[in-house]
């Protein structure tokens, strides 16, 4: 089955777009999601990366980093509620525990947590929609220029890993198809295999670009700048997500604080920039083609 996460070649302004465009439109995002702490802010940079998702196609990875997200959230929110004893609202005294101490729960401590999971929802869902839409060899060809042993490492390892994954497949059901009289198989021997395995093939492998002359220094060559007419789009919309961010910043639009009770500034200067992140979702749309004005002969004839 394959994953959600995985790269799908799917028509779309997104998927068209360069690598760079796209890192730098998605990246904002992220960026912001980690720059803030408020949890309107937060919200409309999820609500902006679930339509970036959605209108680009990827609704199954969207699906799936939501509920690790929000299972990593509510996860977060327990254990800061059980860590963190701040805050003047207590809502249960759970006693001395071992290692913790005296473990209050207190209103701002969930208040807290839920911020930080909201944030780690979000930034799950934003890297989703990059790795199901971007695609990772044009990322390497873009990259191979500044670094080609850091991209020709990195081909090598995102092309290695998935054979190991089924090689290991492969000696699992081996393993059952011997019999049950046979002796079973443990995990150890079974990983011994697996490494043996990898180590063979990585000779191999070793041994072709030898012969193929990757030790060597490649020639320069002239770079192709292969570009797309989305990619304004998102280097615009990036820069204007950056821009709201850094300016949202200097009017204090992170006006969000959990302790010692719980303040969430809800003024303009918090609503502009997130207004302006959701509009940004709608970055990926892609416009329908105009429809063809019918011939004014068979207009009049049919009149």
């Amino acid at each position: 089955m394959r994953s959600p996460f995985a790269y799908t070649p799917r028509p779309g302004p997104l998927q068209a777009a360069s690598p760079a465009a796209a890192v730098a439109y998605l990246g904002s995002l992220a960026a912001v999601a980690f720059l803030y702490s408020s949890p309107i802010v937060l919200a409309a940079v999820g609500v902006a990366a679930v339509l970036a998702g959605f209108l680009a196609g990827a609704r199954r990875a969207v699906r799936a980093a939501l509920w690790m997200g929000l299972t990593l959230g509510l996860l977060i929110v327990v254990v800061n509620a059980l860590v963190v004893s701040r805050g003047e609202t207590v809502l249960a005294r759970l006693g001395e525990w071992p290692l913790l101490g005296q473990v209050d729960v207190t209103g701002e401590a969930i208040a807290a947590g839920a911020a930080l999971g909201l944030r780690a929802a979000v930034v799950m869902v934003a890297f989703a929609v990059y790795s199901a839409c971007v695609d990772p060899d044009r990322v390497l060809r873009a990259l191979r220029p500044l670094a080609g042993r850091s991209a020709l490492s990195a081909t090598l390892v995102s092309r290695l890993v998935p054979v190991a994954a089924a090689d290991a497949a492969r000696l699992r059901d081996a393993a059952r198809l011997r019999g049950p009289g046979a002796a079973p198989v443990g995990k150890a021997p079974l990983a011994r295999r697996l490494l043996a395995g990898s180590l063979d093939r990585a000779v191999d492998v070793a041994a072709t670009l030898e012969l193929r002359g990757y030790a060597l220094d490649a020639p320069k060559a002239a770079r192709s700048h292969s570009r797309s007419r989305y990619d304004s789009r998102f280097y615009a919309v990036g820069a204007a997500v950056a821009a709201a961010a850094i300016a949202g910043k200097l009017l204090v639009a992170d006006d969000f604080a959990a302790y010692p009770t719980v303040a969430i500034g809800v003024d303009p200067s918090t609503l502009a920039p997130a207004a302006l992140l959701v509009l940004s979702g709608f970055a990926p749309m892609r416009r329908r083609p105009r429809r063809l004005a019918r011939p004014l002969v068979a207009e009049a004839s049919r009149a």
